[in-house]
């Protein structure tokens, strides 16, 4: 019977993860047993050898064969890394400010697409945003003007946004 062969990570047992880290797994008994996830390969053919030792399996089997005895192979292996409730919350976090981070320049794109000559200069994109704000000033004033003719307004003479039209009618007149 030829050789098994090892896999990307030089290792058996060790598979390469897409995040770059690696697993360790073993099959027993037709099941495939997955050992933990580790930094370096090396470790996890550690744990991997560890696990093939508890299933007795042959010498040939190993991915380092100076290891003696399970004890010596249990010593040499890793902690499994697990992951905890602290670790998924940091990574929500994470995945939450690169959803902000995209949003962001998506509407960097289309504030260049509205202004192609001016991309670099904010004075067009903040000149529209006035105009868009005066037009809804106006539009709110007029429609309290035409409430306050037809006795529909629930505005009283006292109320302060009253001030703030005529402040701006005046601002608008000079």
């Amino acid at each position: 019977m030829p050789p098994r062969r090892r896999g990307a990570s030089g290792f058996r047992g060790v598979r390469v993860r897409p995040s770059g880290r690696f697993t360790a797994e073993i099959r027993a008994a037709g099941f495939r047993l997955t050992l933990g996830t580790y930094n370096t390969p090396e470790l996890a053919a550690r744990a991997y050898d560890a696990a093939a030792w508890r299933f007795r399996r042959p010498g040939r089997d190993m991915n380092f064969p100076d290891v003696e005895s399970l004890e010596e192979a249990e010593f040499l292996a890793p902690p499994p890394c697990l992951v905890d409730d602290e670790d998924r919350r940091r990574h929500r976090q994470v995945q939450r400010r690169i959803a902000i981070a995209e949003r962001d320049e998506q509407l960097m794109r289309q504030w260049r697409a509205q202004f192609p000559n001016d991309a670099d200069n904010t004075d067009a994109f903040f000149a529209n945003l006035r105009a868009q704000r005066r037009s809804d000033r106006r539009h709110r004033r007029a429609v309290a003007a035409f409430e306050l003719e037809n006795s529909n307004t629930t505005w009283t003479e006292n109320d302060p946004r009253w001030e703030d039209i005529w402040t701006e009618t005046t601002s608008d007149d000079e």
